[in-house]
């Protein structure tokens, strides 16, 4: 089965944003992809920037969100894969979510990594999710998601290839400062994981923010790569070469429970 999949960089600035969602749209009609993997938490400006949690900032960012959600319907037939700022259960997080014409809103992953220092003020603004990380499944699709810092445990990416997943998905909020080693960490989490990477990133017109949306193969090969001359890039993938994968090195090793004597 083969899936087209379009990743993108969008702006952190609201008008700017606006322009490059409307390009995203017009980008994913003439396409027809059938999955759209936008950034972390896309639809207002980073929170994270400062260390002081600000509750009306939040608010406003939440509400922000939720009637943006409302606005993926211009991207169907296309599943929508990204996070947003979310109050639940009197905890504050930053929840990971799939939206699709048929199947509507779906809930994937609260992200449980949480950076705190200059820039990434994370585990000041929101909590911890649960630790679930779990293969969602998309009719013959297996995904996974790493929300940012995420994709650096190494060991999720490789249980969601045990799991049987063909992609991991990650939205990024990352520095251009940074991106050559983000990119590292996209072609780690697919080799381990036997698993094609797909990833999107803010932009900044200050320049902090990078860019740099990304498709990688199995074998950490970099198919596409965004940039403000590309901002939008769609690729068809084939399934079965992320299930050829995890029967090769160095998946098998890893997937493959060793037999004991009893058995």
């Amino acid at each position: 089965m083969r899936i087209k999949i379009t990743v993108c960089e969008l702006h952190n600035e609201p008008d700017v944003f606006a322009k490059d969602w409307q390009h995203l749209i017009e980008h994913v009609q003439h396409e027809q992809s059938q999955l759209v993997v936008l950034p972390e938490m896309p639809f207002s400006p980073w929170l994270g920037t400062t260390a002081q949690f600000e509750a009306s900032r939040w608010q406003a960012s939440v509400i922000a969100h939720e009637c943006a959600l409302t606005s993926l319907s211009a991207l169907a037939p296309a599943t929508v894969l990204s996070s947003h700022p979310l109050n639940r259960d009197g905890k504050r997080l930053n929840a990971g979510f799939s939206w699709g014409s048929q199947d509507g809103y779906r809930s994937i992953h609260d992200k449980y990594y949480l950076p705190n220092e200059e820039g990434v003020w994370e585990a000041s603004w929101y909590e911890r999710g649960n630790e679930d990380f779990t293969v969602q499944r998309y009719h013959d699709l297996c995904l996974g998601m790493l929300l940012c810092t995420e994709l650096w445990a190494l060991d999720k990416a490789r249980a969601y290839g045990a799991e049987g997943a063909h992609l991991l998905v990650v939205p990024r909020t990352t520095e251009r400062s940074t991106l050559d080693k983000w990119l590292v960490g996209g072609r780690a989490a697919a080799i381990v994981s036997g698993a094609f990477c797909a990833s999107s990133n803010r932009v900044s017109l200050d320049g902090v923010f990078s860019g740099g949306g990304w498709v990688i193969d199995p074998d950490g090969n970099i198919i596409c790569l965004t940039s403000p001359e590309q901002p939008c890039i769609s690729v068809e993938i084939d399934l079965q070469i992320s299930e050829q994968a995890k029967t090769s090195y160095p998946r098998y090793i890893f997937f493959t429970k060793s037999k004991t004597r009893e058995e």
